[in-house]
């Protein structure tokens, strides 16, 4: 929040996305068996704000990854907060990881992170899914009723066009979702709890099930698993305290 907050008195729209964000946004208490520590911090900015950013991290004191960031500023930039060994990562105009989505468009809905809809998609867009994603799918569920507006709401709709017009991003996102609901007897949640989440992976599919498809869809549609539909992200090591 120092960072995001330090971007409204420089005029730099930065916002939180992730982990972190997901966590700021549990209304109640996270149960006990949703808990998960967080380490990195990942940050959204606008696409022509990747100057200012650097400029505003280094003025709060973080390193920046001169070399990456020199190769990379133009979609991503990432820092290093070296006396409490954290990484930030900073996604310039959108957020590419498995896919593509277009984070940074609706950044003005909230003051301090990007929507929830798109937080629920950083997570859904992961091929490979670990549990710390699955709990933060959880925890989003079940803080969140899914809905067609942007308030407190998970967005349904904004959801379901994203995917409807994406094959790639369809296929990975719903069987994320698939993923989340096979797993949710054996994460240890209260059964009202598990109802809850369940309903509204339920509600969330039915929106994007009945969404119509486009013609980029149908056609990557076509081809389906033959050809893989998603990027295998680059990972960008910790820099250690002292490393040369």
């Amino acid at each position: 929040m120092r960072i995001v907050e330090a971007g409204h008195k420089a005029d730099v729209t930065i916002r939180l996305i992730g982990g972190v964000a997901i966590g700021l946004h549990a209304q109640e208490t996270i149960p006990a068996s949703l808990a998960r520590s967080y380490g990195d911090v990942d940050l959204v900015t606008g696409p022509k704000a990747a100057k200012q950013t650097i400029a505003l991290m280094v003025d709060l004191e973080y390193e920046s990854n001169e070399r990456f960031n020199a190769v990379n500023g133009h979609e991503r930039l990432v820092f290093y907060d070296l006396q409490h060994a954290r990484q930030v990562d900073v996604f310039v105009g959108e957020f590419r990881m498995c896919h593509r989505l277009p984070i940074a468009e609706r950044l003005h809905i909230s003051s301090s992170t990007a929507p929830l809809a798109e937080l629920l998609l950083t997570k859904l867009q992961i091929a490979r899914v670990n549990q710390k994603d699955v709990k933060d799918i959880y925890t989003l569920l079940l803080e969140h009723e899914v809905g067609g507006g942007d308030d407190e709401v998970i967005n349904a709709e904004y959801i379901a066009k994203l995917l409807s017009a994406d094959w790639g991003l369809w296929r990975t996102s719903t069987g994320t979702l698939a993923q989340a609901s096979a797993q949710l007897d054996a994460i240890g949640l209260q059964p009202e709890h598990r109802t809850i989440i369940a309903t509204r992976i339920e509600q969330l599919r039915s929106v994007i099930d009945a969404s119509p498809k486009s013609l980029k869809w149908r056609s990557r549609a076509r081809v389906g698993e033959r050809v893989r539909w998603y990027d295998e992200p680059e990972e960008v090591g910790h820099r250690i305290a002292g490393e040369t």
